[in-house]
């Protein structure tokens, strides 16, 4: 079933590597908040996993063009881009949207 799964993403260019890594990265970032929500261990993993599937690769691409140093293995290079992919686009969902929180007059969080 896995395996299924596993050649049903490559199939439309997914690597399930950089899914896990993405979801690894959006949990950790939600299990170190203040407070633990239920749905932010659920939503967080998924938002990373979007995240770093979409922006993974133009950043390692990006790094290689302006000539930053690169492991011989490209492969665990984006391994961890996209960990860090999935944690920081997370934590910069919480600065965006308590920008436009405040922006609006929104103080108090929603109801867990």
């Amino acid at each position: 079933m896995l395996e299924m799964i596993s050649d049903l993403l490559r199939s439309i260019g997914i690597d399930p590597s950089f899914l896990a890594a993405g979801a690894a990265g959006g949990l950790l970032r939600s299990i170190t908040r203040k407070k633990i929500r239920l749905r932010e261990i659920i939503v967080s993993p998924i938002a990373g996993m979007l995240a770093c599937v979409y922006l993974t690769v133009p950043i390692v691409q990006y790094l290689q063009l302006i000539g930053w140093p690169m492991p011989e293995n490209n492969f665990h290079v984006y391994l961890a881009s996209s960990f860090l992919v999935g944690n920081s686009a997370m934590w910069a969902s919480d600065l965006l949207f308590g920008a436009i929180a405040k922006w609006f007059g929104v103080t108090k969080e929603p109801p867990s």
